[in-house]
């Protein structure tokens, strides 16, 4: 039997059309991963965090889609969990097929889970972390949004140690890579003010008693402690440390730059510093932007939003810009070469402008500082230089 030459060119022609389609783009839709921690130690962000990726969602989907294509978002759970991350990305990488990696939260879970997605291709964009990892060494397939843990601290414990002519420095950190890069971050700013810490203590991920830690930096006469704690690490350890009469200035990076910390705390978290960039989105914001956004977030889920919501916003809303400016011809080269010529202005939150070149992979290295003034986030300087 001879086999027509047009028939072998047909077959062949749609073999190198399939090998040559994007993963995660087709004709009509966009599909991007998520891995958040919705049952972990980090809930209260991840859970904040997936709701501001869906209204963006929402929004961009009722606005027609990006350049036709409707966009879906799929999040898995980690539990805060490196080795849930790691499955995570598995699954949405290699089953559900996804085009990006967006907005994961968690430093050593990015760590587990890029290995993962950038063996098929998959870019890792805007982590919900500041680890300088997450854009070092530079890489063709990350890019990262916000200032490092370690830049922000750096920049802002001789800032306070300044202003308050404080003598003891001290640190209280999680033993993992998120700790260990906002404890680097303090000795580096201390060390341009030829100060070191005057001394240390971690604990392990997941701890609940801070009591030990506590009474050592107590017992060192420490003036301010730099936090490397999340969520529910800072309201413990300021919280044992109001309990024994041991009130230092608490100065902690953004990843504790948030509502719940008061709203949990109580009056104990009253005082305490945070590096950050976009502002917390309160209901009854003086800024008509923010009031109206924050407004729609609670009309939309029926719940409070937090500076985490509006960070999954801002993370989708840069993916649409970029996805937007590269075409029709939707994929990873494309998006790289659109993203490599972005820039962004200062948005309604205050978060400082952004631009990325094939050699700059992160928006911003400037950061400025809040402070829990009765009972709510107040901005009390503006961006570092």
């Amino acid at each position: 039997m001879q086999i027509k030459p047009t028939l072998v060119l047909a077959a062949f022609a749609l073999c190198a059309g399939s090998a040559m389609a994007q993963q995660g783009v087709s004709k009509t839709e966009i599909t991007l991963g998520s891995i958040q921690d919705l049952s972990g130690p980090a809930v209260s962000l991840g859970k904040q965090a997936r709701l501001g990726m869906l209204l963006r969602v929402d929004e961009i989907n009722e606005q027609g889609g990006i350049n036709g294509r409707k966009l879906r978002i799929l999040i898995e759970d980690s539990g805060y969990d490196p080795k849930k991350a790691f499955l995570a990305a598995q699954k949405l990488v290699n089953q559900d097929k996804i085009f990006m990696m967006v907005g994961h939260i968690g430093t050593a879970q990015n760590l587990a889970a890029m290995p993962v997605q950038f063996e098929k291709n998959v870019i890792n964009f805007f982590p919900l972390t500041a680890a300088r990892e997450m854009y070092e060494p530079l890489h063709k397939l990350k890019y990262a949004f916000s200032v490092t843990y370690f830049d922000q601290i750096r920049q802002t414990t001789p800032k306070l140690v300044k202003e308050k002519n404080l003598k003891k420095v001290c640190t209280l950190y999680q033993d993992d890579e998120f700790g260990l890069e906002v404890m680097r971050g303090g000795e580096a700013g201390l060390k341009s003010i030829n100060m070191d810490y005057a001394e240390k203590t971690s604990y392990k991920r997941g701890a609940t008693d801070f009591s030990s830690q506590v009474a050592k930096l107590k017992a060192a006469g420490c003036e301010m402690v730099v936090l490397g704690t999340i969520v529910r690490e800072t309201i413990g350890a300021i919280g044992e440390s109001r309990k024994t009469g041991f009130n230092p200035v608490f100065l902690a990076s953004n990843a504790a730059y948030i509502d719940v910390i008061h709203k949990l705390g109580g009056k104990a978290m009253e005082g305490l510093y945070a590096s950050m960039t976009s502002q917390n989105p309160y209901q009854d914001d003086s800024s008509q932007p923010i009031r109206f956004w924050a407004n729609k977030f609670r009309t939309k889920f029926n719940d409070e939003p937090s500076v985490f919501a509006v960070y999954g916003y801002l993370i989708v809303d840069a993916f649409a810009q970029a996805a937007q400016k590269a075409g029709q011809n939707l994929n990873t080269e494309s998006f790289i070469k659109s993203m490599d010529t972005m820039s962004t202005p200062a948005d309604i939150f205050g978060s400082a402008p952004t631009n990325f070149s094939p050699n700059k992979r992160i928006g911003s290295d400037a950061a400025r500082l809040s402070q829990i003034v009765d009972g709510k986030w107040k901005v009390v300087s503006d961006y570092i230089k």
